[in-house]
């Protein structure tokens, strides 16, 4: 028990104290709620990809397809192009909203998050269009080819490239910059101040004036600095950003992401919420990608599909167990109270009250079964066994559901979510069979005791 002390000690002031301070962090908040506030948008647009390619699934669905639904294809299908075709563009605004709240209420200064996320939007926007020097002159891009569209420097496809997923990194870097640059006016009194009679609304678009010059001045200037020397914003943020991603997606990278997410968990911190705001535009590039024919694993909901299935730790088979099998009231009981919440990916229940948190005798599996389940879906992947993520689903969909939706109707997603859920279960058994019994004797000892002190008083 000492040698696991002094495990869980190592990782309390390595793991927990550093990740505890970053997820305080400014940004790291900002990106946080971007990333909760994308959620809707994530998921309707993705329902509606997923009704247009079932056909593709489902071959004798074509003719009825063709007689129906795709008749009208072009205008539901608006629902995914204004959804995930300019996702950066939500992130960027509610990122600089958040931000600016945050600036405002922990800098004593007063900004508006409104003005804030117009700022951020705008800021953005000046990144969008590509522009080259030719002749010694700074030239917006036109190309249309067969290969490219390209009308007054901004790329198309289904809707202005730029505004996609491969975006949200420039945009959040975008709104870092004006958001910062808003508050440097405000400190410095760089504003014009209104009369307090005049409307709200008036005064605050006055006071967004001055700061709306310096951004834009700063932004061009970077921008025509960059295009000179041949390149341009998005591409210097997409080198060491495609790196994070590269690695992200990788077996390696993937391992390392779940250790970490339950490294946390079993010192006490959410590690799913602190390490999966980090990844959330990673993810939905990946599945973007995808749906353009890629073929990435780490996609999308492929952590609550496929991985931590009834929650971090991948515990809804041993949720069940418990339930069925227990001889611990203890455990029974909790099983019982768990096993409707696990079934929907959520088990704080299992979390703190088994508990999980510095738990020696638990916490082997814990951290193996969800790098086992998350190597036997990345390689099911990435050897086309079953199709890449291409839509989002509500991270509490119930196993199964979750991966024949996520897939786009293969059916070979849902047995892969059974299947790595009972690895994890397999993973768990000797484990919590141990637990089960250790408590079971613990309970029966206590009892016995009770029913002796009884006994005793009786004689008194």
């Amino acid at each position: 028990m000492d040698s696991n002390n002094k495990v869980f000690q190592f990782m309390e002031k390595y793991l927990m104290g550093p990740m505890g301070k970053l997820s305080q962090f400014r940004i790291v908040r900002g990106v946080m709620a971007a990333g909760m506030a994308s959620i809707p948008f994530t998921i309707v647009g993705s329902m509606f990809l997923v009704l247009n390619i079932l056909p593709d699934t489902f071959p004798a669905l074509k003719g009825f397809f063709d007689a129906t639904f795709f008749k009208f294809s072009d205008l539901y299908m608006l629902a995914n192009t204004c959804t995930m075709g300019i996702l950066s563009l939500y992130f960027g605004l509610v990122f600089g909203y958040e931000y600016t709240k945050i600036q405002a209420h922990e800098e004593k200064i007063s900004v508006n998050p409104l003005n804030g996320a117009l700022l951020s939007m705008f800021a953005f926007f000046l990144c969008l269009p590509e522009l080259v020097v030719k002749g010694g002159t700074l030239k917006l891009v036109n190309s249309i080819t067969s290969t490219e569209t390209v009308v007054n420097g901004f790329r198309m496809s289904a809707t202005i490239d730029r505004l996609g997923t491969s975006g949200i990194f420039t945009a959040i870097i975008m709104s870092i910059l004006a958001v910062k640059l808003y508050c440097l006016c405000v400190k410095r009194n760089w504003i014009i101040k209104m009369p307090d009679t005049l409307p709200t609304g008036v005064s605050r678009s006055f006071t967004a004036l001055i700061p709306t010059f310096v951004i834009v001045f700063v932004v061009l200037i970077i921008n025509g600095t960059l295009v000179a020397l041949g390149t341009d914003i998005f591409k210097m943020i997409s080198i060491p950003f495609s790196f994070v991603t590269n690695l992200a997606s990788s077996w390696l990278g993937v391992m390392v992401i779940y250790f970490l997410i339950h490294a946390l968990w079993i010192v006490g911190i959410h590690g799913a919420t602190i390490i999966t705001s980090f990844l959330t535009p990673i993810v939905l590039a990946n599945m973007e990608a995808n749906q353009a024919g890629g073929n990435i694993p780490f996609a999308g909901e492929f952590n609550n599909m496929f991985v931590t299935v009834g929650g971090s730790g991948a515990t809804l088979g041993m949720v069940i167990f418990i339930t069925l099998f227990a001889r611990s009231t203890q455990l029974k009981t909790l099983g019982k109270a768990a096993i409707v919440p696990s079934i929907f990916n959520i088990n704080e229940p299992i979390i703190f009250g088994m508990p999980m948190v510095y738990n020696p005798y638990l916490a082997v599996p814990f951290f193996l079964a969800p790098m086992v389940a998350a190597s036997i879906s990345y390689f099911a992947i990435k050897f086309h066994m079953v199709h890449a993520v291409i839509a989002q689903v509500p991270w509490p969909s119930p196993v199964g559901l979750s991966g024949f939706i996520g897939t786009g109707g293969d059916w070979r997603g849902a047995v892969l979510g059974v299947v790595t859920a009972l690895a994890a279960t397999v993973i768990y058994y000797p484990f919590i069979k141990f637990y089960d019994n250790k408590l079971y004797t613990e309970e029966q000892a206590k009892g016995a005791e009770i029913a002796a002190d009884a006994g005793d008083a009786v004689t008194d």
